[in-house]
């Protein structure tokens, strides 16, 4: 494969005078850069050309192999997760949305445990807004500014009056399994589970089709662990904060 400047033949004779640049810019080429050497690689040898490109999204923590587990929260259409746990891993995936640049909206009932953390996130840049219940209007979710809703609104929560949108994810809590939540859970792009009692892991499990060894697991998860899981693939993921993080939040904890 060989890699080199194009050359237009219209400009050949024009030396370097200032109207055979303009001629050569205008038919689309470009200015002329420096000559340099073709840049040959044999068949062989194009196996080691690689980009290190990685997952774009929110850390949550490290999967079993200590790789990063990413979540790619933000797309080109709504996206919903749910998450069977406590609030300390919405308030961890919170304040990681907004490192990255998200807004994050949170309409909860329990106010007083948000405020510092949205006071914490961005610096104290307004990044991160509380709502109470039935209160959060739309966010105006685009490209240039991707925004997290999370609804902390219990195990039974209302149904919103906040429309899906690209650039959106809303990511809805629950402590625990109500009526209601396998439709929450089988309509989800995503769902992550923490520790659950048994009979909550056999419904999860059903729902979600896991296999027999991971539902079992499901009761004796640690503080901190989640098993994420979609349509195609599935992870325990043993999340835990920063120092920083742990200033505001604390250490992992799966009861509130």
């Amino acid at each position: 494969m060989a890699i080199s400047t194009p050359r237009n033949p219209a400009s050949a004779g024009q030396g370097g005078t200032g109207a055979g640049l303009l001629g050569r810019a205008l038919a689309g080429f470009g200015l002329p850069g420096p000559r340099r050497e073709q840049h040959v690689l044999t068949a062989e040898q194009l196996g080691a050309v690689s980009l290190p490109v990685g997952g774009d999204g929110v850390v949550v923590g490290l999967e079993g192999d200590g790789k990063p587990a990413v979540l790619g929260l933000f797309r080109p259409r709504p996206y919903h997760v749910v998450l069977v746990g406590g609030v300390w891993t919405a308030q961890l995936i919170a304040l990681r949305a907004a490192a990255t640049g998200a807004r994050v909206a949170v309409e909860t009932g329990r106010g007083q445990a948000w405020g510092p953390v949205a006071q914490a996130a961005g610096g104290g840049q307004p990044c991160m807004t509380v709502h109470a219940l039935g209160r959060l209007g739309p966010q105006g979710a685009s490209v240039a500014g991707p925004v997290l809703v999370i609804r902390d609104a219990g195990p039974r929560p209302a149904r919103t009056r906040l429309s899906a949108a690209p650039w959106q994810a809303m990511l809805t809590l629950l402590p625990y399994l109500a009526d209601g939540a396998e439709r929450l859970l089988s309509q989800a792009d995503l769902v992550g589970v923490q520790r659950v009692a048994p009979q909550e892991a056999s419904q999860i499990a059903h729902v979600l089709d896991l296999p027999a060894q991971e539902a079992a697991a499901l009761p004796n998860l640690g503080d901190g662990v989640t098993l994420w899981t979609n349509r195609r693939s599935r992870a325990f993921v043993q999340g835990g904060p920063t120092s920083s993080e742990a200033q505001v939040l604390g250490q992992a904890r799966r009861v509130d």
